[in-house]
Formats: C-alpha cells, sequence, structure tokens
C-alpha cells in the first residue's frame, strides 16, 4: 500500500474526532432541550458554577380554573386512590392519630375524595411539592389540629424520599422534618393562641385556666421571621368557654374578656407583625380557618343523643354545626381584609363540617395515654370529637394547599 502524504496521515485521524466531538455534542444538547423538565444544568459564574434549575411546569390537568372556589363541592368516593398513605407507610406519625392501629374496625373514612363543583384538585405529587419548597421553609404554626397537618405533609412526602435523606427532630416548641437534598424543611411550631400565652409549653400546655396576653407575639414571632411559607391556625383553644382571662398592655392587670372581643384584639396584633415582618415577594402566608368540632349527634341526626362514635360517612346535605363558630369565622376575614399584606384564606370549614366520620373518636388518646378499655366503652363522655383521623381530613388540606401553591407556577 502506497504511504499517505504527511499532512493526510495526521488530517483524517484529527477529521474523525472532530466529527465525533460535534455529533457527541448535539446529542447532549438535544437531551439537555427534550428533558430539561427533568433535569438541572449549570451556568458559570465568576468564580465558579452555580445550578439552574428548570421551571417547574403545571399542566392542563393541574391548572384549577379560573373562578372556580376549590373550597365549595362534595365528598365523593376515591375509586381505590385514596388514601394517599396509610399508617404502616408512614412510621411518623403519633398515636393520637393512628385510629386503626389503636382499634378502629372500619376504615371507610380513609377513602372519600373532596370533589369540588366545576373543576378539580390536582393529585398530589410530592416530588413536585418537594421541588417547589426546594432551599425553603415550610412552617404550620397553630395548636394540635394544626400539628395534625404537619404530621399529614410529612407523611405525604417522606415516602419519595431515600433513607438517610430525611430527618424528623423535635426542637420545642417547633417539630422539623428536613428532606436534605431538597434542602427543604417542613415545620410545626406550638401557638395555640398565636399570640403569647400560660399555654405555650410544647408538652406541659393543658391549664384549666387560661390566660392570653392580646397584645404581645414578640416570643413566637421571632421563631417565624424568614420563614418562606407560614400557615397559621388558631380556633379551638379560645372555644373552651364563653369568656377567656387576659391582659392587654398591662401584665398586671388581668380581665376577663369575651371570647369573640379578646380572639379579635389577638388576631389584630398578629396583623401587625405580618404587616411590618412579611416580605410579599419572597414570603407567602395562608390563614386556615377553623376545623369544625362533632360533639352533637343530634346536629344531623334528630333525636340522636350521641356524638362523632360511630359515624362511618360524611353528612351529604348542606350543613353548618355549633362546633363552628361564625363570629370568629367573620373576624378571621375582617382582619386579613385590611391587611396591607396578602394573606390567602384556605377556607377548609365548610368541607370539613361535613366529615362527622373522620375524627379520632375513642381511637385516639388522652393526655398522652391511649384510651383504656373502659373508656372505650363510655364514648359519651370520652370520644374525641376534635382531633381527626391520619389518613383522613387534614390530607385534603394539605392538597388544597399544595393546589394553590402549584398555581403560583402557571405559565401566564
Amino acid at each position: 500500500m502506497t504511504n499517505l502524504p504527511f499532512r493526510a496521515h495526521y488530517l483524517f485521524p484529527a477529521a474523525l474526532a472532530s466529527v465525533l466531538f460535534l455529533g457527541s455534542l448535539r446529542i447532549v444538547l438535544d437531551n439537555l432541550q427534550n428533558s430539561h423538565h427533568t433535569c438541572a444544568f449549570f451556568r458559570p459564574l465568576s468564580g465558579g458554577y452555580r445550578v439552574i434549575r428548570p421551571p417547574i411546569r403545571v399542566s392542563d390537568e393541574e391548572t384549577i380554573k379560573d373562578g372556580c372556589n376549590i373550597f365549595e363541592g362534595k365528598w365523593v368516593q376515591g375509586n381505590g386512590s385514596y388514601p394517599l398513605y396509610t399508617e404502616e407507610s408512614c412510621p411518623l406519625l403519633v398515636k393520637q392519630v393512628t385510629c386503626q392501629k389503636n382499634g378502629r374496625p372500619d376504615s371507610s373514612y380513609q377513602k372519600w375524595k373532596w370533589q369540588p363543583d366545576g373543576c378539580n384538585l390536582p393529585r398530589f405529587n410530592a416530588l413536585k411539592l418537594l421541588e417547589i419548597l426546594r432551599d425553603k421553609r415550610l412552617m404550620f404554626v397553630g395548636d394540635s389540629v394544626q400539628r395534625s397537618m404537619f404530621d399529614s405533609m410529612v407523611c405525604l412526602v417522606q415516602s419519595v424520599i431515600p433513607e438517610g435523606k430525611k430527618s424528623l427532630r423535635r426542637d420545642p416548641p417547633r417539630k422539623i422534618f428536613r428532606a436534605e437534598e431538597y434542602n427543604a424543611s417542613i415545620e410545626f411550631y406550638w401557638a395555640p393562641f398565636l399570640v403569647e400565652s400560660i399555654s405555650d409549653h410544647a408538652t406541659n400546655h393543658t391549664v384549666m385556666k387560661r390566660l392570653v396576653r392580646l397584645d404581645s407575639i414578640s416570643n413566637h414571632s421571632k421563631q417565624w421571621e424568614g420563614v418562606d411559607i407560614l400557615v397559621y391556625e388558631s380556633y379551638v383553644w379560645w372555644m373552651y368557654k364563653p369568656t377567656i382571662n387576659a391582659t392587654f398592655g398591662d401584665l398586671e392587670h388581668v380581665e376577663e374578656y369575651n371570647v369573640t372581643i379578646a380572639y379579635k384584639r389577638a388576631m389584630e396584633t398578629w396583623g401587625k407583625w405580618i404587616e411590618t415582618s412579611i416580605n410579599s415577594h419572597s414570603q407567602k402566608v395562608f390563614f386556615m380557618t377553623m376545623s369544625p368540632t362533632h360533639l352533637w349527634s343530634w346536629e344531623w341526626k334528630n333525636g340522636d343523643d350521641g356524638n362523632c362514635f360511630g359515624e362511618s360517612e360524611p353528612i351529604q346535605r348542606p350543613y353548618w354545626g355549633t362546633g363552628s363558630n361564625l363570629d370568629i369565622m367573620g373576624i378571621v376575614k375582617d382582619v386579613l381584609g385590611k391587611l396591607r399584606v396578602d394573606v390567602r384564606l384556605l377556607n377548609i370549614t365548610q368541607l370539613s363540617e361535613y366529615r362527622k366520620d373522620g375524627h379520632a373518636s375513642v381511637y385516639g388518646e388522652r393526655k398522652g395515654k391511649l384510651l383504656t378499655k373502659e373508656q372505650r366503652s363510655d364514648p359519651k363522655n370520652y370520644a374525641d370529637c376534635i382531633h381527626w383521623c391520619l389518613p383522613g381530613i387534614p390530607d385534603t388540606w394539605n392538597e388544597i394547599l399544595y393546589a394553590v401553591l402549584l398555581q403560583d407556577y402557571r405559565v401566564s
């Protein structure tokens, strides 16, 4: 064979290498273009690179139609798609809410789906929510009802996070769940009155004579500063009696207030902090309306002398029980309506009113202990018709919260 000229001897390998390089580069660029919704890429900075993550995409199925009120609708059978998790799949659940493990014989309360009129709630997507929460803190603030919303949210996301990449720790008055790969946290902060009170200890807070400081919030609020997404709730602890002992200004002067008056002053104190401390460009604030109670079954069943015990289906007609105070609802809407900062209302009251079947009843705890056999046989005195079983109603509250957060990523 005749030897190639000197230049040709080196030119062919160089040309071949160039072709291979350009082809490889084209494949990489095509892959980036075709899969931009699932991967991150890098952008150079002076002195290094930073990760640029693609935007969160909201499909047509995840888009809530304009004008649709997701808080109005009805409960329908979930057709096997509910519950979204089980007690067994979420070992982080506390005994207060694990009604199945505690002996509840039926599970139908787990299988109902909230169906808004005129639109659908998007299916909860744990990975997409975690992407929304990347480098952020989500904090639920309130009482034990709000704590169940925290527990629910942790259960909804924890199964998609690998072992060793998630953690739950107690830092009273906070509980903190961490998703390490997302640098995200889901937190709960105990503040049953939002303002300060003698019931602010995370575990030792059951006092018969409650005392509230209506104009003081600083001990709590310093824990809320800089949190990216705040979800507030405060109701049940106010409703122990028609009146409540409180101070306003002078700590030495304790006065007995009508609960609605005290609640309004406390909400106004909270509202002042919101206006002066929240950056609407970087923080989102939600307020959850009252979680209803079902203490008297005569309200939905004429002549009955029971409570939520033994109930296995939702109420399927218009219903509003005496466990939800309309004056309190009006105060919340009035205070939020006057704020110069956007606080979005999660109006879960009516949809939860229908769910007389979802409470812990005799399958929960009292003062940190499961009910005894004797106590369970006396549901009239021992049934818990305030707290909810999990999986259950608080999962729907979180589905709604997720749906609202998701709409913020809609491409206009």
